[in-house]
């Protein structure tokens, strides 16, 4: 790419609800100093709590509309690409072509098809829910940067629709007891809930199936739930988790139900990327919970860990709520957009050597993002789902 051409465009997100954007103005300074531009679609972070002279004042430049943005810019930074907003994210297709860098989340080991899509019409992608967890790596991984956020606003979302409060009090008419919230997954949203419940007062458990994250469990002031499950191979090389057996799970289930049926809160993180969230809580459990137990699952997009969750609704069963909600970070834009935009702006910056784009199969960060290259799709992952082979 030529230095002087280099545009990078930040499209306003289209995504029902979404309400981040891709970069906040802050980060353009980070990008304009190697010699980048960068062009906005016109009000594209007003649902973030960014204005348009915010972005101007730190360097960037507005688009007249969508469609000269597309035309203009080489390098395309998104919250939601393609594969991730299967919907309205096909209007902007006939806008792409082989000129085109997208860098963003595309669940590609979801939604494989849109990856066969973009490369189809030659564009050149990166997916961000790929970015493997290494030392290197941490300042680009945005899924532990929206898990964070997810994990926080779980436990405000409990703590809103539970009938007593968190936190033990003593008080003239008496002592109230804390509210017993058990998580599940202690993943970084799953950590974060641990960490939000304790600093409201609640008495917290949790569970993990790997037998790594016991140690951080307790870190935070919390009981690690001691399951006699055999999962030494729990996590990839990446740091994801990785598929059980239904042996495995079921196993899990029945030693989870008396701590589940006892808890006030269940909050759980429990997810395998590209594949449906493990079922861990049974409809026949909920109805051993007390009326007025709240169960928030955070993987209600994949399916769920709790039988009766439905996406983005609220499900009464026996008198325990069940919420299902599924773009959590959304509901704190502003700073969900600072975190993932500093996360995609480091990317960028990781490509972009001697003046260029450099694409460095060799690298391994890299290569783990690099989706869609030169009309074809090279991720090995997602070529093995297209041709309808096991990745995991």
């Amino acid at each position: 790419m030529d230095l002087k051409r280099t545009i990078v465009g930040v499209p306003k997100e289209t995504y029902p609800g979404e309400t981040m954007v891709a970069l906040a103005p802050s980060h353009v300074p980070l990008l304009t100093k190697v010699g980048l531009h960068v062009l906005v679609e016109p009000d594209a972070g007003l649902a973030a709590g960014f204005r348009n002279e915010a972005y101007l004042v730190n360097g960037a430049q507005l688009a007249r509309d969508r469609a000269t943005l597309f035309s203009s810019a080489q390098v395309l930074l998104q919250v939601r690409t393609l594969g991730a907003n299967p919907d309205k994210g096909c209007d902007d297709i006939p806008l792409l072509g082989p000129q085109h860098t997208v860098i963003g989340l595309a669940d590609p080991l979801g939604r494989p098809q849109a990856s066969k899509e973009l490369a189809t019409r030659g564009v050149s992608s990166f997916a961000m829910e790929l970015v493997p967890r290494i030392a290197r790596a941490q300042n680009m991984d945005v899924l532990s940067s929206l898990a964070t956020i997810a994990g926080y606003k779980a436990v405000l979302l409990a703590a809103v629709e539970l009938p007593r409060l968190f936190p033990m009090l003593t008080t003239a008419a008496g002592t109230i007891p804390p509210a017993r919230v058990l998580v599940i997954g202690a993943g970084v949203a799953g950590l974060q809930a641990i960490a939000t419940a304790r600093r409201l007062g609640a008495a917290v458990s949790a569970y993990d199936v790997r037998a790594a994250a016991r140690e951080q469990i307790q870190s935070l002031g919390a009981k690690a739930v001691a399951i006699p499950v055999e999962t030494t191979d729990a996590e990839d090389a990446g740091g994801y988790a990785k598929v059980l057996s239904e042996d495995i799970f079921q196993r899990q289930r029945e030693c989870l139900a008396p701590v589940v049926a006892a808890s006030d809160v269940v909050i759980t993180t429990a997810a395998v990327p590209g594949r449906p969230a493990p079922l861990l809580i049974s409809g026949d459990l909920v109805a051993r919970m007390a009326r007025g137990s709240v169960i928030v699952d955070a993987t209600a997009d994949r399916g769920g860990n709790c039988e009766l969750t439905r996406p983005n609704e609220i499900v009464r069963h026996h008198g325990v709520v069940i919420l299902g909600p599924t773009n959590l970070p959304s509901t704190v834009p502003t700073h969900a957009s600072q975190m993932y935009g500093r996360n995609l702006a480091n990317v960028l910056l990781h490509l972009w050597k001697d003046d260029s784009l450099c694409v460095d199969v060799e690298d391994e960060i890299t290569r783990e993002i690099l989706v869609t290259q030169g009309g074809v799709v090279v991720h090995p992952r997602v070529q093995a789902l297209l041709a309808g082979g096991e990745t995991q």
